[in-house]
C-alpha cells in the first residue's frame, strides 16, 4: 500500500492547513497520510511506495525532490506558489490527482546530479543545478571547466553554473542560457556574468563528467539554492548525471510550451 507524506515548511500556513484538510478527507475515505515539515531534521523511514506530495512553491518541491530522492520515493508538486514553474498539480485538484497517482500513476524520470566535493566522502545532490561561484562581493571568481578529460573554458565572472533540463527554466534561464526539455539526457554549462570571455552555455551530454576548478581564488559551492561547500585555488568540484533519477508523478499535461507561456506573462506581469 502507498504512503502519502505531505511536505511543507512550518511557515507556509496555507500548506499546513490544506495537508490537514486533506488529509481528514482522504482518511475518511481510507487512505491514510501523514505531514513533515521539511525545517524537521528528523527524515521517516521510508521507500519506494511512498508517494511525496510537495505543498508550496518550487523551492519546496525542490527540497522534497532532495527527499524523496534519498528515500527512493516517487515525488508529486502541488502548487501553492507565485509562478511555480516546476508545479503541475493546482490545489484545487488535488484530492482528485492524488486519487488518480495511486491508481493509474505515470511516473517520469528526471535527470539529476551528483556533486562530489575535495574531502567529502559522500556525494550532494542537486535536481536544478550547482553553481560554482565568488565567495565575496565585488569580486569575480576564476574557474577552468573541463569534460571528461578535455579542457574546456576558464571563465572570470560571477559564477559558472552547471544545470539540469529541469533547472534550465530557472537560474541558467535567468542567466542566458538555454531552455532544455525535460526528456533530454543532457547538463548545460552556463557561465554567469563572465567578464572578457565567451558568455554562451555549453550543453554536454548526459554520460559526461564535468569538473570546475577554482584557479586563483576559492569559491563557494551552491547547489539549488543551499551552500554545500567551498574550494580553495587547486581544487575541483566533479559534477555528474546521478545513477538515480528524481521520479516524479504527473497526474495532468505539462507542455513546456505553456508553461513558458504562463511563466513568462505572469513574470511581466
Amino acid at each position: 500500500m502507498t504512503d502519502l507524506l505531505f511536505t511543507a515548511f512550518s511557515n507556509r500556513s496555507d500548506a499546513v492547513i490544506l495537508a490537514d484538510e486533506v488529509g481528514r478527507q482522504l482518511h475518511a475515505a481510507g487512505i491514510a497520510s501523514s505531514l513533515l515539515l521539511l525545517d524537521d531534521p528528523d527524515v521517516p523511514a521510508s521507500g519506494e511506495d511512498t508517494l511525496v506530495i510537495s505543498l508550496g512553491g518550487d523551492g519546496t518541491f525542490l527540497k522534497s525532490a532532495r527527499l524523496a530522492h534519498e528515500l527512493g520515493a516517487r515525488v508529486m508538486a502541488v502548487n501553492l506558489g507565485r509562478l511555480g514553474f516546476l508545479l503541475n498539480v493546482p490545489a484545487a485538484e488535488l484530492i482528485h490527482d492524488i486519487k488518480r497517482a495511486l491508481s493509474d500513476p505515470r511516473v517520469v524520470e528526471r535527470l539529476a546530479l551528483q556533486i562530489d566535493l575535495p574531502g567529502q566522502t559522500e556525494p550532494e545532490f542537486a535536481l536544478n543545478e550547482v553553481v560554482v561561484e565568488r565567495a565575496h562581493a565585488g569580486h569575480m571568481v576564476r574557474v577552468c571547466s573541463y569534460v571528461d578529460d578535455d579542457e574546456y573554458l576558464t571563465y572570470s565572472a560571477d559564477g559558472v553554473m552547471v544545470a539540469t533540463p529541469t533547472g534550465s527554466t530557472g537560474y541558467n534561464f535567468s542567466a542566458g542560457g538555454p531552455v532544455i526539455d525535460t526528456t533530454l539526457p543532457v547538463m548545460v554549462l552556463t557561465p554567469i556574468a563572465p567578464h572578457f570571455t565567451i558568455d554562451r552555455s555549453i550543453v554536454v551530454g548526459g554520460e559526461k563528467v564535468i569538473r570546475l576548478l577554482a584557479v586563483t581564488k576559492s569559491a563557494e559551492v551552491v547547489a539549488d539554492g543551499r551552500t554545500i561547500g567551498s574550494i580553495d585555488p587547486g581544487e575541483s568540484v566533479r559534477v555528474s548525471r546521478s545513477p538515480t533519477p528524481v521520479r516524479v508523478v504527473e497526474t495532468r499535461r505539462f507542455e513546456l510550451g505553456f508553461r513558458l507561456r504562463e511563466s513568462l506573462r505572469e513574470g511581466h506581469a
